[in-house]
């Protein structure tokens, strides 16, 4: 599994998705906290969610290439 996760950070894609995730919940939180005079709570808060959504998206991209890479082994096999 943990070649995968590398294989899809490789790719880009997972990468991408990661560094978006937290830079959107990055900026979410900071309009917000100026906004409302909140300073730094929903910066935190938006940065943690990003970044588990990040993490998620990565992971479930990881696992999808894994399948299909199974799935090409087992048809080679055939």
């Amino acid at each position: 599994m943990t070649s995968q996760v590398a294989g899809a950070a490789d790719e880009g894609w997972g990468t991408s998705a990661l560094l978006g995730s937290v830079l959107s919940g990055l900026l979410i939180g900071f309009l917000l906290d100026r906004w409302l005079g909140t300073d730094p709570w929903f910066t935190i808060a938006f940065v943690l969610l990003g970044s588990y959504s990040g993490f998620r998206a990565m992971w479930r991209y990881a696992v999808a290439v894994g399948e299909r890479q199974d799935e090409e082994r087992r048809h080679a096999r055939d």
